[in-house]
């Protein structure tokens, strides 16, 4: 049963990516094709990529050939059971380790998978019990000796996205488009096409090249455990986009007043909490922000949700006691958009750039590099309701009772992006064996579904929006990490739903900071030699995050080096985790259903 609803909704999904379902998206590809013919035509030229061609490859490595065509995967069928789930959770003197427990947890609604149970037993598939991301098993110690520390700083200083106000990536897809990545073959690129220009005001809205907003907002976060945190090898920034409606008055032009408003409702709706915001008089808006019975100034979107109604005489769903403001306000009368706790309003859209570590001026810190490793693209293509997403979740776990051998059924290719199943399809870009940005081909993709669905941790299969900075951070929590000089430092350690600290918490749980056990540079600082946390460090942790989560300047250097690799490789579909020596920590065969001995963290 499950297979047949997982393909129904997949096939809804391709059908909505190739129809142009979203009106509000062909609008702003309309209006983005205007804007790049202006400035071709100011120009006479279109910004191509320029660069040092003696930083590239010079290793003498043959890169393999990417098929852009392929809709099933060459070397792992499984890709979307990711290279941490191999960890090792008990070590040679009989120690626990528990990283787990970031991305299986106990759920909230109307996330209904609650995979806590998968930190107690590997749950695996006679397929997926091979692990197949063998890069993880190659030692690169002399390739990444052939580096230099100015060979590399060259290149991760290398902008590969922008260069001369352009965006080198639409230019190509838009007007240069290889045939290789035409995967419908009609001449036209159907997916995608990057429109964010990284160019913020002081509320972290981007601007395009003509001064005009791009609908893109930046937010800074606190980074998800483990992977995602820089000393493990890449820096990164998300960006948050909503439909043109959310962003217009009732008259259907653009307000920003009403863009901040909508964004701050969305974010009440997803942490299930209110939300400060600058003080607004709801008499202009229509709409009760802070429940307080009546319209008058507000401070604050507070979080009270009760069940609305369905009436059978018209079908619409009916008063709901939260409200978008706006034009977005009377498409809640209609249905044409919906509103819950938990889950985005439809056509949301997320932008992440994953990049490389760059180094200050003075060699004395790290910080976030122009060169970005991945482009990662996602958005919201349909509504799925409350029970919808229970019975996705119910059928799910059926299907892996009945047939615990069968694998995912993921839709999609090159060009249109994967579907997760659930209303959402995904789509990247990663660098080429020169460093330029291309589409990542289906298997490349199918990596970051597993993640994006099927996992107690996410919210609406997202991981950074719940995240997000409070109103009494910098700029209210709504800037790019490039607009505070600060980064990370001095900033307080989140807390867990049971008021832990985050960090501390997978320090202790993990006894490592990285699922593999290979970064050793936060061992030595963190833990003694019996492998128990250090809490003199740890407790630093408290009030500044980045003294666990920035590496040394020459940790951030072999880091960039030892990735440089994979990518002259385009070794990807083997694994991208950036590491030099061969990985240790982690099965090469899984043994199915066996107990990992770990006690479960719930929380």
């Amino acid at each position: 049963m499950r297979y047949f609803i997982f393909l129904i909704l997949s096939a809804l999904t391709l059908c909505l990516i190739s129809c142009g379902e979203s009106t509000n998206t062909t609008e702003q590809n309309s209006t983005q094709e205007e804007n790049t013919t202006q400035e071709q035509n100011s120009t006479q030229t279109l910004a191509t990529y320029e660069t040092n061609q003696s930083l590239y490859n010079t290793r003498n490595i043959t890169p393999i050939e990417v098929d852009f065509n392929r809709t099933t995967s060459l070397n792992n069928k499984g890709a979307y059971v990711t290279s941490q789930c191999y960890t090792k959770t008990v070590d040679a003197n009989g120690t626990v380790h528990n990283p787990c427990f970031t991305c299986h947890i106990n759920s909230n609604e109307p996330n209904y998978i609650d995979d806590w149970d998968l930190q107690e037993t590997r749950s695996f598939g006679e397929y997926t019990a091979t692990n197949r991301f063998t890069n993880l098993f190659k030692d690169r110690t002399s390739l990444v000796s052939q580096i230099s520390d100015e060979e590399i700083l060259s290149y991760v200083r290398e902008n590969n996205y922008m260069q001369k106000g352009q965006i080198l990536l639409a230019n190509k897809l838009k007007y240069n488009l290889p045939d290789a990545w035409d995967y419908t073959g009609n001449g036209v690129w159907n997916g995608y096409v990057p429109d964010c220009y990284f160019n913020f005001d002081d509320e972290g809205f981007d601007k395009n090249s003509s001064g005009d907003y791009t609908g893109w907002r930046a937010f800074a976060y606190y980074p998800f455990l483990g992977t995602f945190w820089p000393t493990n090898g890449s820096t990164d920034d998300v960006l948050i986009r909503l439909a043109d409606v959310f962003q217009e008055d009732e008259n259907g032009t653009f307000n920003k007043e009403v863009y901040k408003l909508n964004l701050s409702i969305v974010e009440a709706l997803i942490k299930k909490k209110d939300v400060s915001i600058d003080s607004v008089d709801e008499n202009v808006y229509g709409v009760d922000l802070n429940q307080n019975g009546t319209l008058d100034t507000a401070n604050t979107i507070v979080f009270k949700w009760v069940k609305p109604t369905y009436n059978s005489g018209t079908g619409k769903i009916e008063n709901f006691s939260m409200s978008y403001v706006g034009a977005a306000k009377a498409l809640l009368v209609t249905n044409e958009y919906l509103i819950a706790p938990g889950l985005y309003p439809k056509n949301t859209e997320f932008l992440h750039s994953v990049r490389y570590i760059d180094i200050s001026d003075d060699n004395q810190s790290v910080t976030m590099a122009p060169r970005m490793k991945e482009l990662r693209y996602a958005k919201k293509l349909y509504w799925l309701t409350y029970a919808n997403l229970r019975n996705a979740s119910l059928a799910e776990i059926k299907e892996k009772d009945d047939f615990p051998d069968r694998l995912r059924t993921i839709i999609g290719n090159s060009e249109y992006g994967a579907s997760n199943n659930l209303g959402w399809v995904y789509q990247g870009f990663i660098e080429d064996e020169i460093g330029e940005l291309r589409p990542q081909n289906y298997e490349e993709t199918q990596y970051c579904i597993g993640c994006h669905s099927g996992i107690g941790a996410i919210a609406d299969s997202t991981f950074v929006f719940q995240r997000k900075f409070d109103h009494n951070a910098t700029m209210q929590g709504w800037y790019h990490w490039s607009q505070d000089a600060n980064g990370l430092s001095g900033i307080a350690e989140p807390l867990t739903k049971d008021g832990r600290q985050e960090y501390q918490l997978y320090l202790e749980q993990n006894h490592a900071g990285d699922e593999f056990r290979s970064n050793d540079e936060v061992m030595e600082k963190f833990f003694d030699a019996n492998g128990s946390v250090n809490t003199t460090e740890s407790q630093k942790i408290a009030t500044d995050i980045s003294y666990l989560l920035l590496p040394s300047v020459q940790r951030a250097l072999q880091l960039d080096k030892a990735y440089k690799v994979i990518v002259e490789e385009q070794s990807y579909i083997y694994g991208r985790d950036a590491h030099i020596a061969p990985v240790t920590n982690v099965y090469e065969e899984i043994t199915i259903d066996e107990d990992t001995q770990i006690e479960a963290l719930k929380y």
